[in-house]
């Protein structure tokens, strides 16, 4: 299929799906949460399909020599695919943002001013090879009114087909367009530039991936976009932080699932507790297959430590592989944060009230944590049911991204016959 037929392809489901977005402006919360429901259900007896879709594109990743944590985060398996379907319910079971009134106001002439939360209209998201995400997109937008274009990453492309055609089978039967949810059925390159430029026809586009990925976006979009970052986190082991449950959280943030965006890539130690700090869990990351590549500092107390280089401290590696840097101070660790972070998430690990306070206050950063892993930055884990994204931009939305960030608002202004003098 040649660039101007993949164009028009594209096009035709947009129009679709904003044919289907004006049907789910108007959509009861009844209809919704039934359809959400039918959803999770679908997945269910679909499973031994999606699961086999799942395997083929686990073989084919493999054949071309993909990591081991992206073949991890494109793995699908019972317990996943029941904990998508368990999201699909927990939205269901949210409150609905649409038409929620925001405030409303009565104005010395009488007119009365409220804003209510209303759809975005047609959300496109371009994301990576995740097929959750799949699922937590589509729960959300159409709780949120929305219809969604898919474009997963040609890694999950079985898998991605079988999920959304069981959606869809369950979105006709319970009388909701199918066009609400839909998949780019295509995996050339062109597919993906012509969703970013729908121009009137996509209202926002949520890229959710790489640096790459993000650049690209940027580089060709011509519809609004929210852009969702890379996560280069940071985890400051304080003066005062209790050492045995700093190892844990560290060795929870670094190895539970490496290849996800919340992982921590930057462990940053005090020097009043490296010596004794930096050797057990450089040792326990060792056990682990983790990769730890060290300042001149820490390599001075673990000189086994591979030298770690200027694009050390920048880098998200989605791997099993960890920068460590001693550091003189609590401003020193802000400092570095703040010079090589990417605005994800950052822990400090401290007994310490006061450095705790500094370092919630200072650290500009979409989730910053006090004697937590980083790895909760995760719709889920905040209570928002699922999420689109984690944003990384300050505009509209921050952070996990849930039904109120799928939304926009209105302003609704009831009169009794004034006009304007």
């Amino acid at each position: 299929m040649n660039a101007v037929d993949i164009e028009n392809k594209v096009k035709s489901q947009a129009l679709a799906a904003k044919a289907a977005a004006r049907q789910l402006r108007s959509a009861s919360t009844t209809e919704k949460n039934t359809a959400l429901l039918a959803m999770a259900n679908a997945l269910g007896h679909s499973s031994d399909k999606i699961l086999a879709a799942n395997a083929a594109d686990i073989a084919a990743a493999k054949a071309k020599g993909i990591s081991s944590a992206l073949i991890d985060r494109l793995t699908l398996n019972e317990e996943r695919l029941s904990a998508a379907a368990h999201g699909l319910r927990e939205v269901a079971a949210l409150p609905d943002p649409v038409g929620a009134t925001v405030s409303m106001t009565r104005r010395p002439n009488g007119l009365e001013v409220g804003r209510i939360r209303v759809p975005l209209g047609v959300v496109g998201i371009i994301y990576e090879a995740r097929p959750n995400v799949t699922v937590d997109a589509a729960g959300l937008c159409l709780k949120a009114g929305n219809a969604v274009i898919l474009r997963g990453g040609s890694e999950a492309f079985r898998s991605n087909m079988a999920i959304v055609e069981a959606m869809n089978a369950a979105l006709e039967r319970t009388g909701l367009p199918p066009a609400s949810v839909q998949a780019i059925r295509d995996t050339d390159r062109a597919a993906t530039l012509a969703l970013m430029r729908q121009t009137g026809l996509v209202d926002v586009l949520i890229p959710r991936g790489g640096r790459g990925l993000i650049r690209t976006v940027l580089e060709n979009a011509t519809v609004p976009i929210i852009e969702t970052g890379e996560g280069n986190c940071h985890i400051f082991v304080d003066e005062s932080a209790p050492l045995d449950a700093a190892s844990r959280i560290v060795l929870n943030a670094k190895c539970q699932r490496p290849g996800v965006c919340n992982a921590v890539e930057t462990l940053l130690i005090h020097q009043g507790i490296a010596d004794r700090f930096l050797p057990a869990i450089a040792a326990s990351l060792a056990e682990r297959n983790v990769h730890s590549r060290g300042c001149e500092r820490s390599r001075e107390i673990v000189p086994e430590l591979e030298a770690a280089q200027e694009a050390d401290w920048e880098t998200e590696y989605l791997d099993l592989v960890l920068a460590i840097k001693v550091v003189d101070s609590l401003a020193e660790a802000i400092d570095h944060i703040d010079k090589y972070g990417t605005g994800h998430s950052e822990a400090i690990l401290t007994n310490d009230y006061n450095n705790a306070r500094e370092f919630l206050e200072k650290v500009d950063s979409a989730a910053v944590y006090v004697n937590a892993s980083t790895r909760f930055t995760d719709g889920h884990q905040f209570g928002l049911g699922a999420e689109m994204g984690i944003s990384t931009q300050k505009l509209h939305a921050r952070g996990p991204m849930g039904l109120e960030e799928l939304t926009s608002t209105k302003f609704v202004i009831y009169g009794s016959g004034q006009t304007r003098t």
